[in-house]
């Protein structure tokens, strides 16, 4: 006696997949203009220049005073820091993120 046995997808009802509706390409954001890509490019290398500048203990430490205060006291103790960090830090005097050092966050 021989039994005929079903395929295991005929106790499944059958069910239609849905057509997919096609979307509408939608017009992309246009890319940020170059000369603001190059900005932040030049401005993330000057903060990580002066980050690099917070983390040499050749100039001393660097917790409770600017990074403008630590330059000029290192060169009057002759430990001869980069004249380009003074450079970059008189011209961006009023912004935080470049006057304040790596450690302004932390509490003393």
């Amino acid at each position: 006696m021989t039994t005929k046995r079903g395929l295991i997808t005929d106790s499944f009802k059958v069910v239609k997949k849905a057509r997919r509706v096609k979307r509408e390409k939608r017009p992309s954001s246009p890319p940020p203009p170059q000369h603001e890509v190059e900005t932040e490019t030049v401005r993330e290398e000057e903060l990580q220049r002066l980050r690099q500048f917070d983390l040499d203990w050749k100039f001393g430490p660097c917790t409770g005073i600017s990074r403008l205060q630590r330059w000029e006291r290192a060169e009057l103790y002759g430990l001869s820091p980069p004249k380009e960090i003074r450079d970059l830090l008189l011209q961006t005097h009023t912004d935080p993120a470049y006057n304040l050092s790596l450690w302004s966050e932390y509490p003393l």
